[in-house]
């Protein structure tokens, strides 16, 4: 199962350039980094998001990521991907540029 990790681009830009990495502010502040599944991503990049064009959005399987991986209520009750430990660019799949369109951020086919 693939889930997502949308980033700003200096974010992956030093994700990729570092090797690994603790999250975005958002993440350090909460102890773990945020993920979304195919049907949360859209949600997540439209609340979180919403005004910004230069994002990357970055592919997972969550199997690959270990016990780390907690699933954990959080909008509506939804159960979201958390991981508790620096995420690695070994375990990326792909990584894809997610623009901002007139009326929302433009996914890549076959992702929402």
């Amino acid at each position: 199962m693939l889930i997502f990790k949308i980033f700003r681009r200096p974010e992956w830009d030093a994700f990729r350039a570092a090797g690994e990495t603790a999250g975005a502010p958002v993440d350090l502040a909460d102890g773990f980094i945020h993920f979304s599944t195919a049907t949360q991503v859209a949600e997540t990049a439209a609340k979180w998001f919403a005004t910004e064009s230069d994002l990357v959005l970055v592919a997972f399987r969550a199997e690959d990521l270990g016990p780390a991986l907690k699933w954990e209520a959080s909008r509506g009750g939804a159960l979201f991907p958390h991981l508790y430990r620096r995420l690695r660019l070994s375990e990326v799949v792909w990584d894809k540029s997610l623009p901002l369109g007139a009326t929302g951020h433009i996914f890549p086919e076959g992702v929402v």
